[in-house]
């Protein structure tokens, strides 16, 4: 029986939006969740969980479901290794770990099953693209508070509070950017603005047999770790799954930007991901010096049937998460995306955004009446950090893409590498959520905290 005086309605059943519906929902909130494919899926293959990631699904209490679904028992230390593009295996730069920074590899669609396996489905809704959604100038204490989601099969959905986690190409998003993008008489974003534009990066992707690696001469062992090759505006990062059984490649061509060069790039059209030949693949790379006799062409030789992915990302960054006064929140890649394969923050940042918002939206003290303020806290805490993480996965993308004769020399790698991911492994998520109770008690809307 639900015990909160709203409902939520999440649109989007990625990794966060089943772990958001699973939270809410065993705290006895009146959740659904709507996703727009027929089943269940991730795009991609493999992703790897970093140590603020596992933190994040051990507070929400899906960590053990995760883990039986994975290849391991417990989570793991797995360090990251730089290698040069252009030579046979020299190394860069071994990304040191403490005893602490444990993460975890998994299979997209495993994970999915073990948060479904832990869920009533009966809340999820496949085969709902929402296209629309529609705000309700009330008071927050009127019977008819709310956002209608429209949806292209005709149908619709009412609920107080709307989560967008439909990801990159958020829906939602476009109702945050411009608050009034969702009232028929004062439509300001008829272009559809949502802060997406293309990075500068395209991703060939593709799953190779470890076999098939070995096979084409490839020395380095790509099943223990990640491994990243760096070269000026190219890179490639490999991630071993089903232990060590699989490779999944993922190499990176870069639009060269100065430094100094400002404004996002232009979002481009669709399709985003388009199969391609093997030959551009190569040439991609050959034409940069990776020479024929390296570990990398080699390993882009064994990929028969790469596709190209057209990498967008958030930009600028949100002024906002919310629009709080029409009951709307977005979390993970729908205010986060970026080049993640690179910066190891990925689907983490979302997992974050979860467990502040579902702390505060179970809360004893949140209703209806005071949801505006929730959001705001929401907000408060987390977009500082989220944009902090934005700036570091694009920083790691530019180290990782100026090393060579006309770049960074294997010393100025290593110093700028050290201790990069250090701020977004090791952040207390109590510290989010400790700020957003200050606030809120500050502005009176939860009592002040009892002293001892």
């Amino acid at each position: 029986m639900a015990n909160k005086d709203f409902t939520v309605a999440i649109v989007g059943g990625g990794m966060c939006g089943l772990v958001c519906a699973y939270a809410l929902a065993k705290a006895g909130i009146s959740v659904q969740v709507f996703e727009a494919a027929p089943e269940f899926g991730e795009v991609g293959a493999g992703v790897g969980l970093g140590p603020n990631a596992v933190r994040a699904l051990d507070r929400l209490g899906v960590l053990s479901a995760v883990l039986a679904r994975s290849e391991h028992s417990s989570p793991v230390l797995r360090p990251f290794l730089f290698v040069s593009g252009y030579d046979a295996q020299e190394v860069i730069y071994d990304y040191s770990v403490g005893d602490d920074d444990r993460g975890l590899p998994i299979h997209r669609a495993a994970f999915l099953d073990a948060i479904i396996g832990i869920s009533d489905m009966k809340i999820a809704h496949l085969n709902k693209r929402c296209i629309a959604v529609q705000h309700t100038h009330v008071s927050a204490t009127a019977s008819d508070f709310g956002s209608t989601l429209f949806f292209s099969d005709g149908t619709s959905h009412r609920a107080h509070l709307v989560i967008g986690a439909d990801g990159i190409k958020s829906t939602i998003r476009k109702y945050v950017v411009d608050p009034l993008a969702g009232d028929a008489e004062h439509n300001t974003n008829r272009n559809n603005k949502t802060n997406l534009a293309f990075s500068g990066s395209s991703a060939y992707r593709g799953l190779l047999p470890n076999s098939t690696v070995v096979a084409a001469g490839v020395k380095i062992d790509l099943t223990v770790q990640p491994v990243c090759f760096c070269g000026i505006d190219r890179h490639i990062i490999t991630f071993p799954i089903q232990a060590g059984r699989i490779i999944n490649v993922v190499a990176f061509s870069t639009i060269t930007r100065d430094d100094s060069a400002t404004g996002a790039l232009d979002e481009l059209p669709h399709p985003w991901v388009q199969p391609v030949a093997k030959q551009e693949l190569i040439e991609t790379f050959e034409t940069r010096g990776w020479g024929a006799d390296s570990d990398a062409i080699k390993l882009l030789n064994c990929m028969e049937n790469p596709s190209r992915w057209s990498i967008h990302a958030v930009e600028p960054p949100l002024l906002s998460y919310v629009d709080a006064e029409r009951g709307i929140a977005l979390i993970g890649d729908a205010v986060s995306a970026w080049n993640a394969a690179t910066s190891r923050t990925g689907v983490g940042q979302g997992f974050e955004d979860v467990v502040v918002l579902t702390e505060l939206l179970t809360h004893p003290e949140t209703n209806l009446s005071n949801l505006e303020h929730i959001l705001n806290a929401y907000d408060s805490a987390r977009r500082p950090r989220g944009n902090m993480v934005l700036e570091a996965s694009a920083r790691m993308g530019r180290i990782t893409t100026r090393y060579g004769k006309s770049g960074y020399s294997n010393e100025e790698m290593r110093t700028k590498l050290a201790g990069i991911w250090s701020p977004v492994w090791h952040h207390d998520l109590n510290e989010d959520i400790n700020k957003a109770m200050e606030s809120l008690r500050e502005k009176c809307v939860f009592k002040q905290a009892e002293s001892s």
